[in-house]
């Protein structure tokens, strides 16, 4: 930092005459100088200080991307500012738990404030490989059954975050308003992700009671979604999705054997009624990253992870396409129609 000379120029012979007492006051006056200067340079290195968050995500989808980009902007809101006192880098798994391992080493050697991991799968590798540097999640369904936190209130290790988990009977009601004489649902998932897994379990507890059938049909990458929602012609009265991450990746796929068959997919990703589906009842994944980026500014603030609870949603929101409703088979109830926050045409 540079500073301008403040003092003029002194007459020479003056000077001399003053001796000893111009000497005094010049080395009182360069003291002041240099102590304002030191002082100044310190608060100057503590404004200036930058700080780094590493983000990575299993894969990129819109949900996922969402999380991403509330996170980054409620930084920016908070003042951390990305490029400024900001650094962020953000590494995709694509889809690859092996990638994803090497991406939370990776972070782990650089040694950023803190790491945020978007879906399970990224979130169990980071996980794995620290457990010093702050880590905070986000969607994920379950944080405790994915071995992440011992508990939701306060974790007391390096690790927190938010979570997308939702109220079953919500989603049931919604399925049987859209189809009331409901016997048979069908759920395609992944039977590597935890969250699929619980999901499924979770829908065999909770519909087989109402004497509703719960059909799976597991798929282990991408590419099989469209075989494995091809095996349930026939057997299901319709499909419901989560948000794992190779269904949704997918959905397009899931969206044509759909209309083909004529079997109605219901989701709990908001983002997969553009993409398809008839409705979904879920969580707002830009909020969700919102509330992501609010825990990790406090931790950047000097909070330590394991004292922050795990955040949940309340809200959910319903969203509802009336066309693909006819594409794939039936007609929503005005009812349904009229209860949703976003009708997309």
């Amino acid at each position: 930092m540079f500073y301008q000379n403040r003092f003029g120029h002194f007459n020479f012979s003056k000077a001399l005459l003053l001796g000893g007492v111009c000497t005094a006051i010049l080395t009182g006056c360069n003291q002041t100088a240099q102590d304002t200067d030191s002082a100044d340079g310190a608060t100057d290195s503590t404004a200036t200080q930058m700080k780094t968050v590493a983000i990575t995500a299993i894969v990129e989808h819109p949900a996922l991307d969402d999380v991403r980009k509330g996170v980054i902007d409620e930084l920016d809101e908070a003042g951390f500012k990305d490029g400024e006192n900001l650094t962020v880098n953000f590494q995709s798994a694509q889809g690859n738990t092996a990638t994803a391992g090497q991406i939370a080493k990776q972070f782990v050697a650089d040694e950023p404030d803190a790491i945020v991991a978007i879906a399970t799968p990224s979130a169990q590798s980071v996980a794995a490989a620290t457990s010093t540097i702050p880590m905070v999640f986000s969607a994920v369904t379950d944080p405790v059954a994915a071995k992440l936190v011992p508990k939701l209130d306060g974790s007391g290790t390096n690790v927190t975050g938010a979570s997308d988990a939702l109220p079953y009977e919500p989603q049931i009601e919604l399925m049987r308003q859209i189809i009331p004489d409901l016997k048979n649902v069908g759920y395609v998932y992944s039977p590597g992700e935890v969250n699929s897994t619980i999901i499924l379990k979770n829908l065999k507890e909770k519909l087989t009671p109402l004497g509703i059938n719960v059909h799976e049909a597991p798929a282990q990458r991408s590419n099989d979604i469209a075989m494995a929602a091809r095996s349930l012609e026939g057997k299901v009265d319709m499909i419901y999705t989560s948000t794992d991450n190779n269904v949704v990746s997918a959905y397009e796929s899931l969206y044509q054997i759909a209309k083909e068959s004529k079997i109605p997919l219901i989701a709990s990703d908001t983002s997969s009624v553009e993409r398809g589906a008839v409705a979904a009842l879920g969580v707002n994944y830009y909020d969700l990253g919102r509330e992501t980026g609010k825990i990790v500014v406090r931790i950047l603030n000097g909070e330590k992870a394991g004292a922050i609870p795990v955040y949940t949603p309340q809200a959910l929101d319903l969203y509802v396409s009336p066309k693909h409703a006819t594409e794939e088979g039936i007609t929503l109830s005005q009812a349904v129609i009229d209860n949703a926050k976003e009708v997309i045409e």
